[in-house]
């Protein structure tokens, strides 16, 4: 008789263990368990009544390296290959990324003229923060904060423009705070590993073998610098959820877990009305939540994985008829001293103009958060769409000279969405792994609570997570 495999969370995560356990020659019997009505946790995607589709989490996904080719595999293996909307390298929103610093947007710097010329808002050409790096020692702590890390190999001004802007846009968070070797571990290792970060990327880390299909050929032959797909995002859960249905996972939709027990080898899993046995259980749920529905045995457990917390992010997607930004790009960030609240501005229009809509429609989403929003929080004021919907407005009059006001308006308010490596979290991931192994504990943890929050960090955690699981059990 097959064992049971029980995935906690029908996110992105949850749902590739899913995928990846029943790709198994002998797959355990599976069993999906998410609280909502939906699957697909922070992915998602809205059709206007024209047609445009407004992301309201995650809305692009980078394909390069190892763990990009997989997810663009996954996409083939489900068909989705027609629905690919690329961005090749040579398109604006590939080349051209922003900063709004001083009242003005200014180009990330590129090429050798950004290299040796002084390019605002750095005051100095970035070839001297360069040298800095090359000639600094390697630093001897066992962490440090993604400030501390930029400011002594690059420099103050990198550290507190760039470095600032880019945690803000990736984690939502505070570089004071975040940890360079969780956040950045390239970089951590590139320093341990040849002294120098620069010498380290410039040597790489030793070729992964290369995963091979027609989609991940094209998407190396044409520098693709992210995709989406043409219905949204969310095509992606959906796929994967129809899939799994098909072979004959079982998906339980709006059933919260409210704790677990381990007896005699085997899991309980208590839900609001009912009840379920595994063999073992992957929880892609937030490290926090799992700490709650640990049984009191597993405290030590509990204990590692409760301080990894996660910040809220309000997304505001705006739709404006007859007008033009003033740059094509990407989108820009905000470092912190610019703007508390303010962390970025995504011109959707530019990446993904397949997805407009009407005609001469213009999409752009502002993301706010940091330390404005955790004030906001803390204070007990009460967050309405209102507000986050003035914010935004405001921001892009001020930012990109949009003050008409927009045709259409979607306010998002994502609490807990995004998990905060602060400093000593390895130890923490460290502390959990040797109480599961120390005990035997058929638990598989996965998920952006971890070890990256990308779309595709949290796909890699799930297979990761299910090539654990089937290589424990024995009889697989």
């Amino acid at each position: 008789m097959p064992r049971t495999v029980a995935v906690l969370g029908g996110g992105i995560s949850g749902l590739a263990a899913c995928y990846y356990l029943i790709r198994a020659p002998q797959p355990p019997k599976v069993i999906l368990i998410e609280a909502s009505q939906r699957l697909g946790g922070w992915i998602r995607s809205v059709r206007g009544e024209d047609g445009a589709v407004f992301e309201l989490g995650p809305r692009g996904i980078r394909p390069a390296g190892e763990l990009g080719a997989r997810t663009l595999l996954m996409v083939s293996e489900l068909g989705l290959d027609s629905a690919i909307l690329p961005v090749p390298g040579n398109h604006p929103a590939a080349q051209n990324r922003f900063l709004y610093v001083g009242g003005t947007l200014h180009p990330l710097p590129t090429g050798l003229r950004g290299l040796f010329l002084p390019a605002p808002p750095f005051t100095k050409p970035l070839f001297w923060a360069g040298l800095r790096e090359l000639t600094t020692p390697r630093g001897m702590e066992p962490d440090e904060t993604v400030h501390s890390f930029a400011e002594r190999r690059l420099g103050p001004e990198v550290a507190s423009i760039a470095m600032d802007s880019l945690c803000r846009g990736v984690f939502a968070g505070d570089s004071r705070v975040l940890s360079i070797r969780s956040c950045f571990p390239s970089l951590f290792k590139a320093e341990r590993t040849h002294r120098s970060v620069l010498l380290g990327l410039l040597r790489g880390s030793g070729q992964s073998p290369l995963l091979d299909s027609p989609l991940i050929n094209q998407a190396r032959a044409e520098r693709w610098s992210q995709w989406s797909l043409r219905g949204g995002l969310e095509t992606l859960p959906q796929a994967l959820g129809t899939h799994l249905s098909h072979q004959g996972v079982d998906v339980l939709k709006g059933q919260a877990v409210c704790g677990l027990n381990f007896q005699s080898g085997r899991w309980q899993v208590s839900l609001e009305d009912s009840s379920l046995e595994a063999d073992h259980i992957i929880s892609a749920v937030p490290a926090a939540v799992l700490s709650e529905l640990l049984p009191s045995e597993a405290a030590p457990l509990a204990q590692s994985l409760d301080p990894i917390y996660a910040v809220s992010v309000a997304v505001v997607n705006l739709q404006y008829q007859g007008v033009h930004l003033p740059v094509q790009g990407f989108g820009h960030l905000v470092p912190s001293s610019e703007d508390p609240g303010v962390l970025g501005v995504v011109y959707d229009s530019v990446a993904f103009p397949e997805q407009d809509g009407s005609p001469g429609s213009l999409r752009v989403t502002v993301m706010l958060g940091g330390a404005w929003l955790q004030a906001l929080e803390s204070g007990g004021q009460k967050l309405s769409q209102e507000l986050f919907q003035q914010q935004a407005q405001k921001a892009v009059a001020t930012q990109l000279g949009l003050k008409k006001p927009p045709t259409q308006s979607l306010v998002s308010l994502h609490k807990s969405c995004i998990p905060q490596y602060t400093l000593g979290h390895w130890q923490r991931l460290e502390a959990a792994a040797q109480f599961l192994a120390k005990h035997q504990l058929p638990l598989t943890l996965a998920g952006a609570s971890y070890e990256g929050v990308s779309v595709n960090d949290c796909i890699e955690s799930g297979r990761r997570a299910a090539a654990q699981v089937l290589n424990a059990i024995p009889d697989l």
